[in-house]
């Protein structure tokens, strides 16, 4: 597909089910509802239906798109333009691209909320900050600028009551806690090697870190940033998600093809998630992971082999493969 076409491939029909070992995977008895992916080598927005593992659109997008995120009523998409400057927003239903709203020089926005109250939060790690923009859909959308003030602010996370967002930045080895009420100073704090994936649990009691380059999750307070509990996970964890309902938490470990569990109560590993054999785990390159909303299933974004994986959480078991574009990253669910 050309980049510059602006067509909207249709693939409907095509059942796009490269592995199933098990009655679950047969197509038509999946969960229902879509799942959208980034593919940040094709540049493009793709849309799978979850009832039957078929890629039903893809879409051109920005150049080297990343994180995204579904409205709270479902009928919108926002992208992280990682390569450009810019938050797009697509229609759930068709991906016709409805706005661009362009962050400013160098911006470069990865991690990227949609908050219930209509409000998107986006990392812009050029500029060493975070943007809140409110009313996105609307004429008279309002920009926010925050600075962290560290390098490579790139996952974020959001308080309910959006009092406060959480960078992990990786180019400083920092997480940094924002109040987006009073507009005090930052407070940042050294947490491991590399910090990148970041969490907040449902209860919003404890925030969530995964540091790739030290192997190891943390529990922070949210509030002073004290590091209560350090839990060591397999190699290069470079995203950690909390179930919806709050019992434990999961890292994607790359470099093992492997998911850790951990017991949230306890801030220990409760088991291991093959996902992919340690041989294949360099072709295979997870990244994103995403929780269904029922909490049964777990998608993980397998950026080298195009394809996403479903696993069956109870079962630690693979369900189904999807493919989704080239070099799948970031992940959104519809239910």
């Amino acid at each position: 597909m050309g980049r510059g076409s602006g067509a909207i491939i249709a693939l409907a029909g095509v059942l796009a089910v490269l592995a199933a070992g098990t009655p679950a995977a047969l197509a038509g008895e999946g969960p229902e509802g879509a799942l959208f992916v980034a593919g940040k080598r094709g540049n493009t927005l793709s849309k799978v239906d979850l009832a039957t593992g078929a890629e039903v659109l893809r879409v051109p997008s920005c150049t080297n798109p990343h994180e995204l995120a579904t409205s709270p009523d479902g009928k919108h998409v926002a992208l992280a333009c990682y390569g450009g400057t810019s938050v797009d927003i697509f229609r759930t239903d068709t991906l016709e691209k409805v706005r661009s709203i362009d962050l400013g020089a160098n911006a470069g926005p990865h991690g990227i909320v949609w908050h219930a109250s209509g409000t998107i939060y986006a990392t812009a790690e050029g500029r060493r900050s975070i943007f809140q923009l409110v009313g996105p859909l609307t004429s008279a959308t309002t920009l926010f600028e925050f600075g962290t003030g560290k390098e490579g602010s790139h996952m974020l996370a959001i308080s309910p009551d959006e009092r406060t967002a959480w960078t992990t930045d990786l180019g400083s080895r920092t997480v940094t806690r924002i109040d987006l009420k009073t507009r005090r100073a930052p407070l940042s704090v050294t947490v491991g090697e590399e910090p990148e994936g970041i969490a907040l649990s449902p209860d919003g009691s404890t925030l969530w870190v995964s540091a790739r380059g030290s192997n190891q999750a943390f529990a922070l307070d949210p509030q002073s940033m004290e590091v209560r509990k350090t839990v060591p996970t397999g190699r290069f964890p470079l995203r950690i998600a909390v179930r919806p309902q709050g019992d434990v938490a999961v890292t994607s470990d790359l470099q093992d093809g492997i998911l850790s569990v951990i017991d949230t109560a306890t801030a220990k590993v409760i088991r291991t998630i093959p996902v992919s054999s340690p041989a294949e785990a360099e072709a295979r390159f997870q990244v994103t992971i995403l929780w269904s909303k029922d909490g049964r299933r777990i998608y993980v974004a397998e950026t080298a082999s195009d394809t996403v994986a479903e696993v069956d959480y109870e079962r630690g078991t693979v369900l189904r493969r999807f493919t989704s574009g080239e070099g799948g990253d970031g992940m959104a669910i519809l239910p």
